[in-house]
């Protein structure tokens, strides 16, 4: 019989052959995958143990880990800073504040990759209304060179000019309908807007009563609300015009859409290599500009005063901007490892997020960058968005800093019995407060 060439490659193989093939690819697999294991005797314990398992048990349960992102979240806690945050000012490295600050400063105003070029405001007065005891007008002025805010400027008639000046930050709060409105007083409020104020601010319209107070006090949406919030090109003209009758089935399904499409926005700008924190922050400094250009303040006596998104934003302005001599921060503060578990969902989104800070500087270390000018923080223990646990750490850290820094006694935490609020009694301690350090007439 005449053998075929095994070198040919038309001809059929035999089921010798095959076998043959196959047990000298189990031979080689064997041999690679021992060869490794004596390489690495940790993957022997892996093999082994699969080895061992039952071919029907079924896989081992994940610990639990009590937090939002279940599994995931032992790998991201893994990654979070442990010790001394590096740009803290308690690191002992660090011994004076102001070559501090502009290290640290420098560190945060660079993570916010945001800095338009310099431009004047160019105020622009469209209304002004007497209000009995203030004279409010609604503005529009640059904070960019391409970017107009809007704005309301509330100037006390019987102050001492020039008169302390304070910006005000309005909150967050799920509701874009409106922005400075929800801290302004208005003869035409909707019951809505009046139902806001009752349960975040106990009913009052704080820019208004600080202009009562003898503060000259302006207000500016935030990007994203109010006259800044986003339209859409087939919106009804219920969302582009708010006319006084629409009804609160209409507001409420404008800010449903307008947080669900928060993601969306963040996202956006983030590709296109800026933050949304960045925007925000910007403009409230460019406001401080604005304000120190008004005959009627004193640049030397500024503050700034703002709950929750408000408070975050009370506290990067004073942080970035040493003319705020006084800053009160309410409702947003704590230390933030403490949040990471399961206290992210409701406080740490696009609008708020600095990517990397936290590699840096914990959340009370930005709070300290106000040194030396004066900072009340007020927060709820029964505020839900925060760990009371970080709550209690940020206030030792600031008390620490200002320590440190020389300076005990202008700053100051205060912990009520209350949920995410800046109720009356909130806003008292508050006022006298910023009496105490801009000493308003």
């Amino acid at each position: 019989m005449k053998h075929r060439s095994s070198k040919s490659t038309n001809s059929p193989v035999s089921a010798k052959s095959r076998t043959n093939r196959r047990d000298f690819l189990h031979w080689i697999t064997a041999s690679v995958c021992s060869t490794a294991l004596l390489e690495n005797p940790l993957s022997t314990n892996v093999v082994a143990q699969s080895t061992a398992a039952p071919a029907n048990a079924s896989p081992a349960s994940p610990p639990k880990t009590d937090s939002d992102v279940g599994s995931l979240f032992p790998f991201i806690q893994s990654r979070a800073v442990k010790s001394e945050f590096p740009l803290s000012f308690l690191n002992p490295q660090f011994k004076s504040v102001k070559a501090w600050k502009r290290k640290a400063r420098g560190k945060l105003l660079e993570l916010l990759h945001y800095a338009p070029a310099p431009c004047e405001p160019r105020p622009q007065v469209v209304e002004k209304v007497d209000k009995g005891e203030y004279i409010q007008e609604k503005i529009h002025f640059n904070t960019t060179p391409d970017l107009r805010a809007p704005a309301y400027v509330l100037i006390p008639k019987n102050a001492r000019r020039p008169a302390p000046g304070i910006v005000a930050l309005h909150d967050h709060g799920g509701f874009y309908f409106w922005g400075k409105e929800k801290i302004v007083e208005s003869t035409d409020e909707h019951p809505v807007l009046t139902d806001f104020k009752k349960t975040c601010y106990g009913g009052a319209s704080i820019a208004s009563a600080l202009a009562r107070q003898g503060y000259v006090v302006l207000v500016i949406d935030m990007f994203y609300w109010g006259e800044r919030r986003m339209i859409l090109d087939a919106d009804p003209a219920d969302w582009r015009e708010r006319p006084r009758d629409i009804t609160r089935e209409r507001i409420a399904a404008f800010n449903q859409r307008s947080s669900q499409s928060e993601q969306l926005v963040g996202r956006t700008i983030y590709s296109a290599g800026f933050t949304w924190s960045g925007v925000i922050f910007w403009d409230d400094a460019r406001s401080v500009d604005y304000l120190c250009t008004r005959p009627e303040v004193d640049k030397n006596r500024i503050g700034c005063v703002g709950l929750s998104v408000g408070g975050l934003r009370s506290c990067h302005l004073a942080a970035l901007d040493d003319r705020i001599k006084a800053a009160v921060v309410v409702g947003w503060m704590a230390s933030f490892p403490t949040q990471l578990q399961r206290h992210i969902r409701s406080t740490i989104g696009h609008t708020k997020l600095v990517p990397g800070l936290s590699r840096y500087l914990d959340y009370p270390d930005v709070a300290s960058l106000a040194m030396p000018s004066a900072l009340l923080v007020i927060n709820g223990s029964r505020d839900g968005l925060f760990n009371l646990k970080g709550v209690h750490a940020s206030f030792d850290k600031l008390t620490a800093c200002y320590k440190k820094a020389g300076i005990p006694n202008k700053f100051r935490g205060r912990l009520y019995n209350t949920p995410h609020e800046f109720n009356l009694e909130m806003q008292a301690e508050a006022w006298q407060w910023l009496k105490d350090h801009l000493a308003a007439a």
